[in-house]
């Protein structure tokens, strides 16, 4: 009993900095969250969003350091419990500070766009979310060249899929597969193998645009798709992954 009195009393400075660190963790943590979802449910701009994200990302590597100092000081003589705080405080904290450094070196990998398309050359265009599209800052029309070029610097094996089915099959296959991404389809208009929707992502609640367009093919049918932030200068690859994804659920669909 005195051994292990001894050791609680020679060890309160490593288990404050324990708590702090955990405590300093789960503030970023909540921080980071509500920035994303305080975006998502309007109640600031996303740019406050942003902003209130990198200053959670800064608390959770603060977390990091203190709850490390903490374990280091608690490896010999700390309690089992302790050292639980110290560990799951560098946990959070890394994790919280990991999320938009990650998303920095995605920024950095891929082009600075937010329209992807299938088809640089012909891209399909926009036409019931025309509506919806408007006082959006990006603009729904194609960036032409420069923004082909890019993106096929970025994504050079982004391209249409061919069904083997005939374009009315195409059609049908498309819109359930569409359903099955969970967006929000605007308009499917059959006679002009056109399909628009609308995905909004997870977080921070951003609306993306999608329009797909189906045309007969020597080996069945043409999809290609097309895929547009209504806000941001850079996706950070969001919609090259939407289309990939798309493609895939098409595919086994």
């Amino acid at each position: 009993m005195a051994e292990r009195t001894e050791t609680t009393r020679g060890t309160p400075a490593w288990a404050y900095l324990a708590r702090i660190g955990l405590s300093l963790a789960l503030l970023s943590a909540f921080m980071a969250i509500t920035a994303g979802f305080g975006t998502r449910l309007e109640r600031w701009h996303f740019r406050t969003g942003f902003w209130l994200l990198q200053w959670g990302a800064l608390g959770g590597a603060a977390a990091a350091i203190v709850s490390l100092i903490g374990l280091i000081g608690l490896r010999r003589r700390g309690t089992r419990a302790e050292k639980i705080t110290a560990l799951l405080g560098f946990a959070v904290g890394i994790a919280i500070f990991a999320i938009p450094v990650q998303w920095m070196m995605t920024a950095r990998r891929v082009p600075p766009i937010h329209d992807i398309t299938t088809d640089t050359d012909h891209p399909p265009e926009f036409v019931a979310i025309l509506r919806i599209r408007e006082g959006s800052p990006n603009p729904a029309e194609y960036g032409g060249p420069e923004i082909a070029q890019q993106q096929k610097r970025g994504y050079p094996d982004l391209g249409p899929i061919t069904l083997p089915v005939s374009p009315e099959q195409a059609f049908d296959r498309a819109v359930a597969a569409a359903r099955a991404m969970d967006w929000q389809i605007v308009d499917a208009n059959k006679e002009e193998g056109r399909i628009e929707a609308t995905d909004t992502t997870f977080w921070f609640g951003f609306k993306d645009d999608i329009v797909i367009r189906i045309r007969p093919a020597d080996n069945g049918s043409r999809i290609d798709v097309r895929s547009v932030s209504r806000v941001g200068k850079s996706d950070v690859g969001t919609n090259a992954r939407r289309i990939q994804n798309y493609f895939k659920k098409l595919e086994k669909s």
